[in-house]
């Protein structure tokens, strides 16, 4: 990775809507130069996604929670079941398995409380292996999203 691919990841992170004629004007190469790096990008798989960020309000998921989850057992079969389960699970937006106090970190979306308690009832109280979990509800979105700082390699 060179500073044009770095300028061009910084650029699509804040707008992956942007044509290679406009990230051309931002890296300085052509527009063609701008399609072939974005391709090899893309193949390689440095580029996972590229997404809409909705305004949850809007969609009538407005309350955000972060909750830790603890499991009874880590054996393997029980982390893939767990993690299979938050993948499939709408509600969760992020899953992240941790070291520290809990096992996992989700951020989870919801309607309201009722919307979350059912959440819980179907995903952790109708599992065995869940030793327990602890909720924080988001009062403000002060920072969301998940630009990388780029720097070229050396």
């Amino acid at each position: 990775m060179d500073r044009f691919d770095a300028v061009i990841l910084d650029a699509l992170q804040h707008n992956a809507r942007l044509t290679a004629e406009a990230l051309s004007l931002q890296v300085g190469l052509s527009p063609d130069a701008c399609r072939k790096r974005l391709a090899r990008l893309r193949a390689s798989g440095v580029i996972e996604a590229e997404i809409a960020v909705l305004d949850p309000a809007q969609v009538g998921r407005g309350l955000f929670l972060i909750v830790e989850v603890t499991l009874q057992n880590e054996r393997k079969a029980d982390l893939d079941r767990f993690k299979a389960r938050m993948q499939a699970a709408p509600e969760v937006m992020q899953c992240y398995y941790v070291t520290g106090n809990a096992d996992f970190i989700l951020i989870l979306s919801a309607r309201d409380m009722a919307d979350y308690e059912d959440f819980t009832r179907r995903q952790f109280f109708a599992e065995d292996n869940i030793l327990r979990f602890r909720t924080s509800a988001v009062m403000d979105r002060v920072k969301t999203g998940f630009a990388v700082p780029v720097q070229p390699r050396a």
